[in-house]
């Protein structure tokens, strides 16, 4: 499972899973029955829970509105008219 920092979306977390899913399960898609699909995604799943490790984000809210600042500065700057 991918965790995103506290600012992300938990739709694109789910877009993310569901891509993951798609290319290492469901690809090619050869079953010959949804018996076949269903076992194939729980055999990912407990694999994969054997293999995870939690992640410690190091982008902090402090870490984010410095960089929202930073970005709305740069856009007031492009957004200025020509001399």
């Amino acid at each position: 499972m991918v965790h995103g920092p506290v600012h992300a979306s938990w739709l694109n977390q789910i877009e993310i899973y569901f891509s993951i899913v798609q290319r290492k399960v469901l690809t090619p898609n050869d079953f010959t029955s949804l018996a076949a699909v269903a076992e194939r995604l729980l055999a990912f799943e407990r694999y994969y829970e054997t293999l995870a490790h939690p992640f410690e984000w190091t982008f902090t809210r402090r870490d984010l509105n410095k960089l929202l600042q930073k970005m709305t500065a740069a856009c007031l700057v492009a957004l200025r008219p020509a001399a």
